[in-house]
This record gives C-alpha cells, structure tokens and sequence, in this order.
C-alpha cells in the first residue's frame, strides 16, 4: 500500500509540476483570437455550469416574475447594460463583443438554458474571467430580478415586442408643454433625455400604460433640487441602483440639472387611484403620514413630506404604491444608500411593520397635491 501510495504520490506531483513549467513556458496562447483546445473548452464550461447550478440552489425564492412593471424594469436596463454584448430581437450582438473569448451568449435565443434562479444569480454575481460583471450596486439584491423577470421571456420575443418593453414611448406624451420644453435643449441635453424618456416618459410619468404604469417612479411635480440631488447621490454611488448609477455617472452636472429643470416643469395626468384599497389601511395610512405612531418611535411623514417640505425631500402624492413601498423596505434594511438624507430616512422608518408600508404606500398613492386636486376631480 506505501508503494502504491508513493507512485501515486510521484505521478501527482510530476504532473502539478509538468503543468506550472507548461503555463511557464507560455506555449499555451491566451489570444483572444485563437480558439481553446476542444478538451480546455469543455472542462471551463463544465466547470462554470456546475458553479452557477451550485451557488444559484441556494438563491431564495423569486418574486412574482410575471409582474408587467418587474419585466418592464429588466427591459430597460437590459438595453442599456446587457444589449451591446447579448444583442437583441431587434438588433444583433456589437461586432467588438463576437471577438470576446469567450463569446457572450446571444441571449434572445438561449436564455432559456437557464431556470430563473440561475439567470438571477448570473446577474448579481457575474462570471470571473468572462467580461461578465457583477451587479454594479451589489447592496440592491432585489434589482436584478427584474433583468431576470424579462429574460425568462426573451426567447422568441418579437422586435415589436422588445422595442414597446425596452423603449416605451417614442413621442412625448401627457402634458403637451414638454414639446415646447424639449425644442430648448441642446444636442447632447436632448439625447440625454431620449434616454431617460424610455423609463420615465418625457412628461415623468413613468412606466407606461397599464400593468406597468408603476414600473418607474413619478417624476413630475417633483422638485428640482431634490431631484438634482437624486441625480447626483446615484453619479457618485451615494444612492445604491445598479440601473440608476450607470446612467448617471456619465453625465456631468449641467446635463442633471437641465434633466431635474425639465421633469419638474412637468404636470403629467395622476393614474386613478387603487379602487379596491382597504378603507382601513387607507385610515391606517393617514394617521400615520400625519401623526406617526408614538407607540413606535415612527414620526409624521407630513413633517418632512407635507405641503411645506423641505426642498430635498420627495413629493409623495400621487407616487405609486409599489414604489413607495419598496423604497421603504429598502431603507428598513440599508440597502438604499449612505447619504445623510438615507439615514435620517432608514432611523425614521426603521420600526414601521409591514402593514404600515402597505397603509401608507396606498395613502400616497391617492393622495393629490392640493393644486391638483381640483384637477383630477373635474377630469
């Protein structure tokens, strides 16, 4: 047995020793131009299958990836971070991505090679030595199911199809002033907007019509500080999204104030509000934006949210619900961002229960600001 242990022993160690004099050597070409031997090939992608099948049985269940505003939200950012190197329905992979080794996938007709656990890991973990990055915003672990919600449906989507998820209105819409707004921007302000208008529309509405009406926060009728300040806090990395920072990092702070100037010169038309919301929590909610709970150390919204707010501080009335809701949720955890504005907000709504978000989420959701009010009664 010692001798069989000692030959084995021998043969391991001449091969370890083989191999670092090959890799040595530097006979073996890492060229991105050649191709990897057939057997290199098939133990890297064995090797990466199994980590990604291993790491992904542990991910937690997903959410409802049938929800249109969650697959709305992948579309967006899909064009924008995934398209240039996974191509899409409409347009195939960039010529510079095809010379990348290895390949990146052209996902419109192999997403579906992975289960929806897999794709949302991919996402928020990346691939070493791929060209595949990690979520930029590694603290918004809820973000990339979005990008997974839509992949599950990329294959076989039509151009059509992909164009309406990824690109959302054309034209503008809602308030006609914002054509007169749009012709006073300047060429790079005004590709700047386009882009932005394919989340939050030119009039700041946000999402789109129907089920996915409030895939995006409402930006109109916001103020222009806070939402410069918004801007900035997510260029700088202080505000955490993987899908708002890589937008905003690239633009100066001329080009986010001319955006945060014309989404607050907006006035775009209010959803209706929910129809079916519980009369008790839409109480529940009102006492709780206008008197917090004493109980639980949870203050007033209407201090620092009211008619009177503070200029850095958002407008709720009128904000989707779903929105709402998950912003607080994220400041519960810490997951929002670490600016002073965060956490002053995260110690304010630390001690709120489930029901509190969803009664005041629903209360603000309704809400009108008191010089619209009269409007949306008369529509």
């Amino acid at each position: 047995m010692r001798r069989v242990l000692t030959i084995i022993g021998l043969v391991l160690g001449a091969q370890a020793v083989g191999g670092f004099l090959f890799a040595w050597s530097g006979l073996y070409s890492i060229a991105a131009s050649k191709e990897h031997w057939p057997p290199v090939h098939w133990f890297f992608s064995m090797a990466m299958r199994s980590s990604i099948e291993t790491h992904a049985a542990f991910v937690s269940d997903p959410p409802d990836l049938d929800d249109p505003a969650l697959i709305r939200r992948g579309a967006g950012h899909y064009e924008d971070g995934c398209a240039p190197c996974h191509g899409a329905p409409d347009v195939g992979r960039n010529p510079i991505s095809r010379h990348m080794l290895p390949a990146p996938p052209f996902l419109p007709g192999h997403a579906g090679d992975w289960t929806d656990k897999q794709l949302y890991w991919i996402t928020y973990n990346g691939i070493k030595y791929a060209g595949m990055p990690a979520w930029p915003a590694q603290a918004r672990d809820d973000e990339p199911w979005a990008v997974a919600a839509f992949l599950r449906r990329l294959d076989g989507m039509s151009a059509e199809e992909y164009r309406r998820l990824a690109f959302g209105e054309t034209t503008p819409d809602g308030d006609r002033s914002a054509l007169s707004d749009l012709a006073m921007l300047d060429g790079s302000a005004r590709e700047v907007l386009d882009n932005c208008a394919r989340c939050h529309g030119y009039d700041g509405a946000g999402g789109g019509p129907g089920d996915s009406a409030s895939a995006f926060p409402r930006l109109s009728d916001q103020n222009a500080a806070y939402l410069f300040h918004a801007l900035k806090a997510y260029a700088e990395g202080g505000r955490h999204s993987g899908i708002m920072q890589p937008v905003a990092a690239g633009l100066d702070e001329p080009i986010l104030r001319t955006l945060a100037d014309h989404y607050a010169r907006q006035r775009a038309p209010y959803p209706p509000p929910p129809a079916d919301a519980d009369p008790a929590l839409l109480a529940l909610g009102a006492r709780l934006a206008e008197s917090g709970d004493r109980d639980t150390g949870v203050p007033a919204c209407s201090g620092c949210h009211g008619e009177d707010r503070d200029p850095r501080y958002p407008r709720l009335d009128g904000q989707h619900a779903s929105y709402i809701a998950d912003q607080l949720r994220l400041w519960q955890r810490d997951a929002h961002g670490d600016t002073p504005l965060s956490r002053i907000m995260g110690a304010a709504v630390r001690n709120l229960t489930e029901e509190q978000i969803r009664a005041l989420s629903l209360h603000y959701a309704q809400s009108r600001p008191r010089e619209t009010a009269g409007e949306d009664s008369a529509r």
